[in-house]
C-alpha cells in the first residue's frame, strides 16, 4: 500500500503538521517528525538512539534544513516555528506530494519545471539514518544547500543552551561531532556532498505539541555544519547520520536492504485476504507492528527480545507487550521472535510477577500491576494454540506454577486470592495497579482497589489454562480446575442485577471497614466475554456486549467511561493533571476494539457485522501516525486522535482481530 497525499493536503500546513511518520531501526533507536517538516515535539529528530538498548534514548540529529537553488532561482524546501508563532521559512509550499512506502516517508517537492524526491528510513540492528534525495525532473542542474541541526540530550527533555560548545571535526565524507569529553562520537556523512564544519545554535524552536501538553515547549539546536551538492537531473545525494564511523554509503543499496526486510516480514505472514480491498491495509499494519518489536539483551539470554508500548515517549511494558504479542507476533508468521519474547519475560518473574515496565534507562524494573503477569498466561497460551509448541509451554509451565502459589498466598501490594470466592483482590492506598493506571504526583485517578473484573476474567482464564496445561502433561497437583471452577463461581458476583451488567470492581473497602461495589459502566467487563474462558453465562455475555456497544463504543474504539456517568471528560488534552483526569474516565482507547469484536463475534456469531467495526481504523492509517495507530482518541465526536502516535497494542490487538475477520491462514513458518 501507498499512502499518498497531493497538494490538496501538502498545501495545507494543519493537515500536514498534525500528521507524523515513524522510522525505526529494531534495537530501540528511530526517527520521526511531521510531513510539513516542522518540529511540533521533543520527540522529533532524524537520529534517535537507545544508549541502553532498547531505552535510555537520546537525540543525536535533530533536523536538516534544505534549500533548492534552480534555474537562478532560490526555494527552501524546510519549515520553522519559532517562539510568537512566527513561520520562517515556509518551504512546505514547495510540497506537491507526500507518499508512505511500506514505513519509508518519501517527500517530492516541485518549484518551477524542476521536482525534487526525499525519503528517510533506518538500517536496521544499527544507530544509522539515511536521508537520501533524487533530482526527477528538470533541465538544468540543481544545487542542494543543506544545514545539519544537531544535538545530545535526553528524548524526554529539552535543550536550553548558553554555552556550550560541541567538538566538530571535518573528516573524509563529512564531520564528525563529539558533545563533550566521553560523550558518543557521531558522524555526519554524505556519499558526494561537500562538507563544511559550523558551530552556531538556532534558538527557540517552538514545539506546538508540547505547548498543547502543557510541557517546556522551547528548545534550541546546534547547526553543527553545511552540505552542499549540485545534482544533474536523474542523479541522486544520500546523507548518512550515524554512531558507527564507517556506514554503508551507498544509498540504494541501502533502501533496497531496508524494502527487502520489510518483504521479508509481509512474506512471513502468508495469508489470504477475504476481501482484496482490504489487503492492503494489513500489510501496512504488519509492516507497522515490527517497529515495537526490539532487541532487549539479557545476561542469560543476549538475543532476548521485548517490544516497545509505544511512539513516541514509551519503553517496554509487560502488560502492552502480552496484549500486543498475539497481533504483532502471531498474526504476522512470527513465532520465533514471540517464544524468545516469552522467554525473555521469564527472566523477570519476581514473587509471583511481572514488572509493569522498564523504566527508560538503567534503573531497576518496576513491580505494580497486577494484571500484567495475568496476560502471560493468555501469550503463552495464543501462542500455543497457533504453534502446538508444547516444549516451550513444558519449559515455562513452573514458571507459571509458581506466579499462581504467590497469587494464592498474596504477594506484592496486596494483591492475593480472596478464600471465600477464590477472586483475586488487589490494591493499596496511593498505587494504581489494573491497565486504568493514570496518576499525578498528588492523585491516583482510578485507584480500583478490591476485586476489578477484568482482573478476575483475567485470573480465571489463568487458572483454567492451566488446567489445560496440566493436563496435557499429566500434573494433578494442585487441582487447577478446581480453583478454576471456584473462582467462576465467585464471579456470578460481579453482576450487577439492577443494571443488568457487571460491576466494574466489587468489594470496594471503605475507610469504615465496609465494602461496596463499583457500578460505573466501563469497557472492562468485556474481557469476561473476549476470553477464551467465559465466566459468564450466554445471556449475561450478551447484555454486556449489548450495553457496551450502544454506550461505549465509537468509530475507533471504546470509551472508558459512559458519557451520562458526571465524572466523563470528553477531550483528552491540557497539561498533565487534566490529561491524567481524563485518560481514563471518558477517553477512547483503540485496542480495546479488540475484544469488543471479539465479544461481539461470541454473542452474535455475525462475521459481516464484526467486520464493519474495523473499517473506520482502516481509514485512521492516514492520519495523526501515518500508517499506525493512535494511542487514544477523544470520547466526544469528531474522536480526534491523542496520545502517542503509534502504540503497540492498538496495532496488536486491530491485526489480531483483523485475523478472524479477514484473514486466512495459508501456512505456519
Amino acid at each position: 500500500m501507498v499512502i499518498e497525499f497531493g497538494r490538496d493536503v501538502c498545501g495545507d500546513l494543519t493537515n500536514t503538521e498534525r500528521r507524523e511518520w515513524l522510522v525505526t531501526n529494531g534495537i530501540g533507536g528511530f526517527a520521526s517528525g511531521t510531513i510539513a517538516g516542522l518540529l511540533t515535539r521533543r520527540y522529533h529528530g532524524l537520529l534517535f538512539v537507545p544508549m541502553q538498548p532498547p531505552v535510555g534514548r537520546m537525540l543525536f540529529v535533530s533536523k536538516i534544513e534544505e534549500t533548492a537553488v534552480y534555474a537562478k532561482h532560490t526555494y527552501p524546501l524546510h519549515v520553522d516555528r519559532w517562539t510568537g508563532g512566527l513561520l520562517e521559512p515556509n518551504g512546505y509550499q514547495q510540497l506537491e506530494q507526500f507518499q508512505l512506502v511500506g514505513t519509508t516517508p518519501v517527500w517530492t517537492f516541485a518549484f518551477a519545471d524542476a521536482q525534487l524526491e526525499k525519503r528517510i528510513w533506518m538500517q536496521q540492528g544499527a544507530n544509522t539514518t539515511y536521508v537520501q534525495y533524487h533530482f526527477r525532473r528538470g533541465t538544468e542542474p540543481l544545487t542542494l544547500n543543506t544545514r545539519v541541526l544537531v544535538n545530545y540530550r535526553n528524548a524526554h527533555n529539552n535543550s536550553h543552551v548558553d554555552t556550550w560548545e560541541m567538538k566538530i571535526e571535518t573528516i573524509k565524507k563529512g564531520l564528525k561531532v563529539t558533545a563533550y569529553d566521553g560523550a558518543m562520537p557521531y558522524y555526519l556523512l554524505s556519499d558526494r556532498a561537500v562538507a563544511t564544519a559550523q558551530h552556531d545554535w538556532y534558538r527557540r524552536f517552538f514545539l506546538m505539541r508540547e505547548a498543547n501538553r502543557g510541557l517546556d515547549a522551547i528548545e534550541d539546536h546546534l547547526h553543527a555544519g553545511d552540505f552542499e551538492v549540485t545534482l544533474q537531473p536523474g542523479e541522486s545525494v544520500t546523507f548518512v547520520f550515524s554512531t558507527e564511523a564507517r556506514p554503508n554509503m551507498d544509498g540504494a543499496a541501502a533502501f533496497a536492504e531496508r524494502q527487502q526486510y520489510e518483504a521479508s516480514l509481509l512474506a512471513k505472514a502468508q495469508y489470504t485476504c477475504s476481501d482484496p480491498a482490504y489487503k492492503p491495509y494489513i500489510d501496512q499494519l504488519i509492516l507497522a507492528a515490527d517497529q515495537f518489536v526490539v532487541k532487549r539483551p539479557l545476561p542469560t539470554r543476549p538475543n532476548g527480545r521485548s517490544i516497545l508500548a509505544g511512539y513516541h515517549w514509551f519503553s517496554d511494558w509487560s502488560r502492552d507487550t502480552m496484549i500486543a504479542l498475539p497481533g504483532l507476533l502471531l498474526t504476522t508468521g512470527r513465532f520465533e521472535d514471540a517464544a524468545t519474547i516469552l522467554r525473555t519475560y521469564a527472566y523477570f518473574i519476581d514473587q509471583g510477577m511481572l514488572p509493569n515496565r522498564f523504566p527508560d534507562g538503567a534503573d531497576k524494573p518496576e513491580y505494580h500491576a497486577v494484571d500484567a503477569t495475568l496476560w502471560y498466561f493468555l501469550a503463552i497460551h495464543a501462542y500455543y494454540t497457533a504453534t502446538k509448541d508444547t516444549q516451550l509451554v513444558r519449559e515455562l509451565f513452573p514458571a507459571l506454577q509458581d506466579i499462581i502459589a504467590w497469587h494464592q498466598r498474596g504477594t506484592r501490594y496486596n494483591i492475593g486470592v480472596d478464600p471465600q470466592d477464590g477472586l483475586l483482590f488487589a490494591g493499596e492506598e496511593g498505587h494504581r495497579l489494573t491497565w486504568m493506571n493514570a496518576e499525578t504526583a498528588e492523585w491516583v485517578v482510578t485507584p480500583r482497589i478490591g476485586k476489578p473484573v477484568e482482573v478476575n476474567a483475567l485470573w480465571f482464564n489463568a487458572l483454567s489454562i492451566m488446567a489445560e496445561f496440566a493436563a496435557m502433561f499429566g500434573y494433578e497437583s494442585p487441582n487447577y480446575q478446581e480453583m478454576a471452577q471456584k473462582a467462576k463461581t465467585g464471579f456470578a458476583r460481579f453482576w450487577d442485577t439492577e443494571h443488568n451488567y457487571c460491576y466494574d470492581i466489587i468489594d470496594v473497602p471503605g475507610a469504615d471497614g465496609s465494602k461496596t461495589h463499583d457500578g460505573r459502566l466501563r469497557p472492562n467487563q468485556l474481557f469476561a466475554v473476549s476470553l477464551p474462558y467465559s465466566p459468564l453465562p450466554p445471556e449475561q455475555q450478551k447484555r454486556v456486549v449489548d450495553v457496551c456497544s450502544r454506550h461505549l463504543l465509537t468509530s475507533h474504539g471504546l470509551r472508558t467511561l459512559t458519557r451520562s456517568d458526571p465524572g466523563y471528560i470528553g477531550s483528552y488534552g491540557g497539561n498533565d493533571w487534566q490529561r491524567a483526569a481524563a485518560y481514563h474516565q471518558g477517553t477512547v482507547w483503540s485496542w480495546l476494539l479488540g475484544p469488543f469484536v471479539q465479544a461481539h463475534l461470541r454473542v452474535y456469531n455475525d462475521l459481516e457485522q464484526a467486520q464493519t467495526f474495523l473499517v473506520p481504523l482502516f481509514h485512521h492509517l492516514s492520519d495523526y501516525g501515518v500508517g499506525s495507530i493512535a494511542d487514544v482518541f477523544d470520547g466526544d465526536p469528531p474522536f480526534t486522535p491523542r496520545g502517542c502516535i503509534a502504540k503497540a497494542w492498538s496495532v496488536g490487538e486491530f491485526l489480531r482481530i483483523c485475523q478472524i475477520a479477514f484473514m486466512t491462514q495459508e501456512t505456519q513458518q
